[in-house]
């Protein structure tokens, strides 16, 4: 299957939602106490929308954002609706299953890590391909990025044309024996 079967199998809401930036304040609403961006309508593909804007969205497919760990989440109860997540890792925040909208990489995967996201190289449970739904797409086009050897041997992230994933970061040393601070034995002397 090629890229452009891929894309055409996508709803035309999934890419500009991959791009929008939630939880800022609405413009049209900033005077308001709950102006918060973190819905969006995939009828109308306009951007965010705070609680206010949704007066003008009654009959349309909206579906509320979340956060977590400073990442945008939804809920697999409204997503599954209008999309097959199947193969994104899903996970449990607060009481509800939830997946990730964009990539979190990781720097390298962890000792023993057997399954990594096919994209960012996230490490994964063994049933998922994808951490993220913006991750299933990317993985599904033919521009899809490969693992590479560092020099330590452990692969990270890097684009098919050999390039790093700018999400590398090179091993911090540690900063070798803790001391004490220079009064911390008087304070014990005193007593």
């Amino acid at each position: 299957m090629g890229g452009h079967e891929d894309e055409k199998r996508w709803p035309l809401w999934l890419n500009p939602l991959l791009e929008t930036s939630f939880f800022k304040q609405c413009k049209l609403h900033a005077d308001y106490h709950k102006s918060e961006c973190n819905m969006y309508c995939l009828d109308c593909m306009n951007g965010a929308l705070c609680s206010l804007c949704l007066a003008h969205h009654r009959d349309h497919r909206v579906i509320q954002i979340r956060r977590s760990s400073y990442h945008d989440v939804i809920r697999v109860s409204e997503l599954q609706k209008v999309l097959d997540i199947t193969g994104v890792q899903t996970y449990i925040i607060n009481s509800a299953r939830v997946v990730f909208i964009n990539e979190r990489p990781q720097p390298r995967p962890g000792k023993g890590v057997t399954n990594t996201c096919e994209v960012c190289f996230r490490s994964l449970l063994d049933s998922f391909r994808f951490c993220s739904l913006g991750c299933k797409i990317a993985g599904s086009s033919e521009k899809k990025r490969k693992p590479i050897q560092s020099d330590s041997g452990g692969s990270y992230g890097g684009s098919s044309d050999g390039n790093v994933a700018s999400s590398h970061r090179t091993a911090k040393r540690r900063k070798g024996v803790p001391h004490r601070a220079p009064l911390g034995g008087l304070l014990w002397e005193c007593y």
